[in-house]
């Protein structure tokens, strides 16, 4: 499913008035009758009483039609205005004058205290206050309402998106509405698939309303929910080779884990031939964990990690490999990084960098901008500050257009990792994705992610379907675990134990909690 930001929407909703003749009474009516048939369908109306909170504007406008369904469908409906009554205009403006002709008590909001004792009497709320082109903080009346809201314990419907998150980029703008329900018009938002938008949206539904199908699935909407391609069939009589050779340039002194959880992920996820080069030392510990993974010990600095002179034999074998993965706890040592920099120069294979790769590579990006093969960074937020020289408030405040800018000036696949990680490709697409649970920030994670990529890539998906994949089975795994133990004290090892039966379910089914989680339920 496409996912639209604020200007997109507008121009949509322009589309569909002036290109296609929609009326704009109309896309307002089939707003109010999808938000009307979720509160019937998930709650129920007749004999309930309902409060509905309309702001200035179109938003304020389809919570006036909503109001009229109650009123229609059995329940009681009370409209508070937030702005003064004379100021709505046009389509709101004519379903506010229709609300008036109806039993529908109107009050207009001047002091939230004169709420409260409303919200105690009531069994439901519709929060129609703010759209999503709220651009500066929620202070005042509004701010003490929408916390009164919060705080009333009633259930609550928002109205395209919950009042108080910035359409754009989720972010909380001082206050906002914690929704039970959120019915979101046309597309969702940006706004509400990024956290904390999105953990503000509760049950997350979309109503097309009316849009021709050219309009929603237009190519130039570049953003889109993960939908990875399935897995291509597994050879039944497959060899190891058959199901991709991959070498991971990994591991330091004191840092087991990271080739450990790199390396051994690519064969839980389905590769067939895990490498890895690691400084020699270490290699006995991780052997101790893992036999399955072929070591190639290389001579190493006197701290421990991988020297410089190892470039030509590493880049040998790593010219014979379909894929190599680079960084995963090489440590910052000045020798290893000046030999990641050459090693990225001069690999002529499909690279993915994580970690201390990444940091080698910042203050030379050249390198990856003139690579010929495809190449895939996972940064996490504090890599993707250097990477790209914006803050992390930057980061926040504007994630799609700062991820669509760097990987299209680097030419390169960028997996933004995160709550609802971001992939961005270099021709300006974004794939938002919704596996994954906050159990999985934990060290070792972001490793298990680059061998599962990688594993995807030797599974026969092309790289970029591969990166969306991995992303998106590296979340489920991660689900899995979470459903199996609870999402605290989730370890590396419980995402990379339930690997396998992360592909599995997703060659045969998601189970229907999981469907519903990574699929948007869409409504007529």
């Amino acid at each position: 499913m496409k996912v639209a930001n604020v200007n997109e929407m507008q121009a949509l909703d322009a589309a569909a008035v002036n290109q296609y003749g929609i009326p704009e009474e109309l896309l307002m009516e089939n707003a109010g009758l999808a938000v009307s048939a979720v509160i019937e369908n998930e709650y129920g109306i007749a004999g309930k009483t309902f409060l509905i909170f309309c702001g200035l504007g179109n938003n304020g406008g389809d919570g006036f039609v909503v109001a009229r369904k109650i009123i229609s469908l059995g329940g009681k409906a009370r409209i508070f205005l937030m702005g003064d009554q004379t100021r709505y205009t046009s389509v709101a403006r004519l379903n506010l004058d229709i609300a008036t002709k109806l039993p529908i008590e109107i009050t207009v909001v001047k002091s939230a205290q004169a709420i409260g004792d409303e919200l105690n009497h009531c069994d439901a709320i519709i929060d129609a206050i703010f759209g999503t082109g709220l651009i500066r903080p929620v202070e005042g009346k509004y701010r003490q309402t929408i916390e009164l809201i919060n705080d009333s314990g009633k259930p609550v419907f928002s109205v395209d998106i919950p009042s108080g998150i910035n359409g754009n980029n989720g972010q909380v703008m001082g206050a906002a509405i914690q929704a039970d329900w959120t019915i979101s018009f046309g597309l969702p938002k940006v706004g509400n698939l990024l956290f904390p938008g999105f953990s503000h949206c509760g049950k997350l539904r979309v109503t097309h309303i009316s849009f021709p199908p050219e309009l929603y699935n237009d190519p130039e909407l570049k953003v889109a929910v993960n939908a990875p391609a399935e897995l291509p069939h597994r050879d039944p009589a497959g060899h190891k080779g058959s199901f991709g050779e991959a070498l991971f340039i990994s591991g330091a002194a004191n840092y087991y884990g990271a080739p450990y959880f790199a390396a051994v992920s690519f064969l839980k996820a389905g590769g067939g031939y895990s490498r890895l080069a690691t400084p020699k030392s270490i290699v006995p510990q991780i052997a101790k964990k893992n036999s399955e993974i072929v070591f190639h010990p290389f001579s190493e600095t006197k701290t421990g990690s991988l020297a410089h002179e190892n470039l030509d034999t590493i880049l040998e074998l790593a010219n014979r490999m379909d894929m190599i993965v680079v960084g995963p706890g090489l440590s910052l040592a000045s020798e290893t990084q000046a030999l990641v920099r050459d090693l990225v120069k001069n690999i002529e294979q499909p690279v993915l960098i994580d970690g201390d790769g990444i940091t080698a590579i910042v203050n030379d990006l050249q390198l990856i901008r003139e690579r010929r093969e495809v190449t895939v960074l996972t940064p996490h937020m504090g890599e993707m500050s250097r990477l790209t020289g914006k803050s992390v408030a930057e980061l926040q405040s504007d994630p799609i257009n700062i991820l669509q800018n760097i990987s299209h000036e680097l030419n390169a696949i960028i997996v933004m990792k995160g709550a609802h990680s971001l992939i961005g490709f270099p021709d300006g697409q974004v794939s938002i994705n919704l596996s994954g649970n906050s159990g999985m920030a934990s060290a070792g994670s972001g490793d298990v992610l680059t061998g599962t990529i990688a594993a995807m890539f030797g599974l026969g998906l092309v790289l970029d379907s591969a990166t969306c994949k991995g992303v998106y089975i590296h979340g489920l795994a991660g689900d899995l675990a979470a459903s199996n133990l609870g999402a605290d004290g989730i370890t590396a090892q419980n995402i990379l134990d339930y690997l396998p039966k992360a592909v599995k379910i997703d060659r045969q089914g998601l189970p229907g909690h999981l469907k519903n989680k990574y699929r948007i339920k869409t409504i007529v």
